[in-house]
């Protein structure tokens, strides 16, 4: 949102929710909660008895929100954590939602080996097991050839050229199809597209799924991915293949995967959509920083450059990219987030 638009947008904001609870707009107490990488932004209500709800102010230029109402409405009558939608006006671009407190997951995590962080993660893949079981896909948009296409993309378009000023390496165009093709493959259910720790919150120990307004029909081990090769842990191997492996067998059991899928190939396919997602991610976070002037995204590239090299090296027919990533990407990389570290590159 533009600076210049947010006081009266604040306002508007104001008066709609003093209006809906009758009161005058005085009456109430608005805090800024959150902003995220769009154009959404969320306030804490305060009624006079104490009562507090979370505002979403979405603007329609900007935001679309019926596919987050739609999504909500559809997960909670299927028993899943969701905030409940206690106002919306989709014209205005406002919501009234529950209030989840300030706790996203990320909050309550330690080192990546801690028992603490292992056991929220167990939470969190128990969570995303419910959600692949009880929400239907049929009225999502497809997480198509199309679309993993783009994103992947991303990374020549916004990462290589834009930023670092490099060309695409040769072996792209087979690298980029052989994923899009191991993605494909897989069965589809829904997915949340974003499942990582900031979009789980904690309340009284229990998680709540949060920014699903983006979700599709696409690869089972999407979301699997996001939460193990996400913002903030680099896990273990052994132990990164223990939860892939422990995840197979209960979607074997519960029908979401064929019996036919082998420990070997649901492996090897999780790995190659985690090298999908990492990629997305490099380019949208160069895209976040060069387009859109957002801070804080650029020194998350090396942890997500980590999780692209963990998923390279167990896709050994894409060697030749994983060599040249060791060998001319990462060493352009580092200079230049050192230069920037310096004041020395815009």
């Amino acid at each position: 949102m533009q600076d210049a638009t947010a006081p009266l947008r604040l306002k508007q904001l104001r008066d709609w929710a003093a209006k809906r609870h009758g009161l005058a707009p005085g009456a109430i107490a608005l805090e800024l909660a959150a902003g995220d990488a769009s154009f959404r932004r969320y306030f804490r209500l305060t009624l006079p008895d104490g009562q507090t709800r979370m505002l979403m102010d979405a603007p329609p230029e900007h935001e679309d929100s019926r596919p987050f109402v739609a999504i909500a409405r559809h997960w909670q009558a299927a028993g899943l954590p969701v905030p409940s939608l206690h106002a919306v006006d989709l014209e205005a671009g406002f919501l009234e939602l529950d209030d989840l407190g300030d706790t996203p997951l990320q909050h309550c995590l330690r080192e990546a080996a801690h028992p603490v962080t292992l056991g929220w993660h167990e939470r969190a893949i128990e969570l995303l097991h419910a959600l692949q079981n009880r929400a239907t896909a049929e009225a999502l948009p497809r997480y198509d050839e199309a679309l993993l296409g783009r994103e992947l993309d991303l990374f020549p378009q916004w990462c290589l050229g834009a930023w670092l000023g490099l060309d695409t390496p040769p072996g792209w165009s087979a690298l980029r199809e052989a994923l899009i093709a191991s993605a494909l493959a897989q069965p589809v259910v829904t997915v949340h597209r974003d499942y990582d720790a900031m979009n789980l919150m904690v309340d009284d120990e229990r998680l709540t799924l949060i920014d699903f307004q983006d979700a599709v029909a696409g690869p089972v081990s999407y979301d699997l991915i996001s939460l193990l090769r996400g913002r903030y842990c680099r896990f273990a191997p052994s132990r990164y293949a223990g939860w892939v492996e422990s995840f197979r067998q209960r979607a074997v059991a519960d029908q979401r995967l064929p019996g036919s899928v082998t420990t070997e190939t649901f492996h090897h396919q999780v790995q190659a959509m985690a090298a999908q997602r990492a990629l997305k991610v490099l380019g949208i976070f160069c895209r976040l920083t060069l387009r859109d002037r957002r801070e804080g995204y650029l020194e998350r590239l090396p942890h997500f450059l980590d999780h692209l090299d963990d998923s390279l090296a167990d896709l050994p027919e894409h060697h030749a990219f994983h060599h040249w990533l060791a060998v001319d990407f990462r060493p352009v990389l580092t200079r230049r987030l050192t230069a920037q570290s310096r004041g020395e590159a815009s």
